[in-house]
């Protein structure tokens, strides 16, 4: 049977960490990498929604509103 482990350990038996809970030099990863987003050639960003999912996203919200209006419209007959 094992012992479950306990996610907050105790800092006294903690290696890695000095008096007072600060970590020493060099036992931490540094705090960025050289592989953000910035590396590699320049490309221009493009040049906004496509006609296709324009289209499509207005279409869909024509049909949404078609569809409240309508039933606001049955609503209010009965």
């Amino acid at each position: 049977m094992s012992t479950p482990s306990n996610p907050d350990p105790d800092p006294r038996t903690t290696p890695g960490l000095e008096a007072g809970g600060g970590v020493p030099p060099g036992e931490t990863p540094p705090a960025e990498a050289g592989t953000g987003t910035g590396t590699g050639p320049y490309r221009p960003p493009r040049r906004g929604w496509g006609r296709g999912p324009l289209l499509i996203v207005w279409i869909l919200a024509a049909v949404c509103a078609l569809f409240f209006l309508a039933y606001a419209i049955v609503l209010a007959t009965r």
